[in-house]
């Protein structure tokens, strides 16, 4: 080791970080090996291994190499990378782990407080997580991230006015920012102040990406000046298009009529599947129906609109929002007869369920279907299957219950169906909907994060009046919800 100076080792790491900086990991890497077998005992060459590391998508590596460099001299730097590393690795639990290095070495470092918050909030520790970000937010009251995280815990936990309060600094912050803006929306919507929020939501990503899946289709009919405003078109064609999922098209139907009563023709693009339910329901005012693109030159229209936008457009306030909450949608009569004789001919009560919706974009709304055995063996009911396509594998799971899912292939069908049941049981989904928007008494099974169409009020719903909300005491806790459920049947 003769020869081996300070000195020695200082110039490898430079030459080292030298290389690191301009992307050069490999040379990077052999000359922080060569610091450390020098000297084994430089924290920093190790802290610079874990960065690296950290780089190279090697998280576990990472987190072994600024521990080693932690445990030879302590530093707040190296512990904010250890932190990134815990989180690449998923392991929050880890960072939580230094719960008390944080408040009693670094108790001023925003990025270990942030850190730590973060960690709890992953952990559904609500509580914890909310005091570091108090903390981090005295030391950098400008954090967006920090506000922002802040009104989702307030906003999962129910806490709507907080959840707005902590939202509106983002919105202060970042006024220009379109997704900004449409959280902001959703937050004033569940804290029941629509009139705020609806204007923001108008700057949704959904409603551009709907224009401009249109605007690609027809491009001489369908353009950003001939967007419907909210003026006079009592003299005038619009064409809406639907936007979103099955539910938000069911739910935003109640404004057709509306806006039928408004202009001169009303041509609306649906979903295939909601087209034979459009059909039956000739009250909507739909002078032109099609769930297919039309060409240019059959297109009549002056001016065009998303559905989503209707209620704003249409300029509605107060309880006008939640239009038409009585219901509004009707069945095919003689299909509801055709459903009674091959499958409800009982004096059971009968109660339809689902426990899956689309989990492309949201997990926590599924249910494990063997719950609802607890719900069928109920006395004197007759439980039937409402799942279709993703998670219909699931009624294996289930007992004495008959499978109409399997037979349903548009919504005029479902609705045919439903009409003949005394209660629907479901996740937030769109059977929820269609059974809301056709007064049929509805149960459904929230997640504790609720979406922000069912407000922070489970004690009604103002969308529906035939629903009832029930909601899990804390984050994936099903069980709970059931013992509701269950608790309001003896009751009925």
């Amino acid at each position: 080791m003769q020869g081996i100076t300070k000195e020695n080792v200082e110039s490898l790491i430079k030459a080292g970080f030298d290389h690191h900086q301009n992307n050069e990991l490999e040379d990077a890497e052999n000359l922080y090996r060569e610091a450390l077998k020098l000297d084994s005992g430089n924290a920093e060459a190790y802290n610079l291994m874990g960065v690296l590391k950290l780089q190279k998508a090697e998280p576990e590596v990472a987190v072994e190499y600024i521990r080693k460099a932690i445990s030879i001299e302590p530093a707040d730097y190296f512990y904010e990378t250890l932190f990134q590393a815990y989180i690449r690795c998923g392991d929050y639990k880890g960072i939580i782990a230094n719960e008390d290095v944080v408040k009693n070495m670094y108790p001023k470092n925003f990025s270990l407080l942030f850190d730590l918050a973060v960690a709890f909030k992953t952990e559904h520790r609500n509580k914890e997580a909310l005091k570091y970000y108090e903390k981090a937010l005295h030391i950098n009251p400008m954090s967006y991230d920090g506000w922002s995280n802040v009104a989702n815990i307030y906003s999962e936990e129910g806490r709507a006015k907080d959840a707005v309060s902590a939202m509106e600094i983002c919105y202060n912050l970042r006024p220009e920012d379109d997704e900004t803006a449409f959280f902001l929306a959703k937050d004033y919507f569940k804290a029941n102040q629509y009139e705020k929020g609806l204007p923001l939501f108008e700057r949704r990503l959904s409603r551009k990406v709907a224009f401009a899946s249109q605007n690609k289709t027809f491009s001489d009919k369908v353009r950003e000046d001939n967007f419907w405003k909210g003026e006079n078109i009592k003299d005038k064609n619009i064409f809406v298009y639907y936007e979103a999922g099955y539910g938000d098209a069911i739910m935003y139907a109640r404004y057709l009529p509306l806006l039928a009563k408004r202009c001169k023709k009303l041509t609306y693009m649906c979903h295939r599947e909601l087209e034979p339910l459009y059909k039956i329901n000739k009250h909507f005012g739909i002078d032109e129906l099609t769930y297919t693109f039309i060409p240019d030159k059959e297109l009549d229209i002056d001016v065009h609109a998303s559905l989503l936008s209707l209620p704003y457009l249409l300029g509605l306030k107060g309880n006008d929002i939640f239009a038409y909450s009585e219901g509004y949608i009707v069945p095919d009569m003689e299909l509801v007869e055709e459903y009674r004789q091959k499958f409800f001919d009982t004096d059971k009560i009968k109660i339809g369920i689902k426990w899956r919706g689309n989990t492309t974009f949201d997990k926590d709304r599924v249910i494990p279907a063997d719950l609802f055995n607890q719900l069928i063996n109920v006395e004197n009911t007759q439980f039937y299957s409402f799942q279709t396509f993703e998670g219909a594998e699931d009624i294996r799971k289930l007992d004495n219950i008959i499978d109409i899912g399997k037979d349903l292939i548009d919504f005029s069908q479902t609705a045919a169906a439903l009409r003949n049941l005394d209660l629907v049981i479901c996740n937030d989904t769109s059977l929820a909907h269609l059974a809301g928007a056709m007064h049929i008494p509805c149960w459904i099974m929230l997640p504790f994060g609720v979406d922000w169409r069912w407000g922070s009020d489970m004690s009604k719903c103002k969308w529906y009046d035939s629903v009832k909300l029930f909601r899990q005491k804390s984050v994936g806790d099903w069980q709970s919800v059931f013992d509701q459920i269950l608790e309001e049947m003896k009751e009925d």
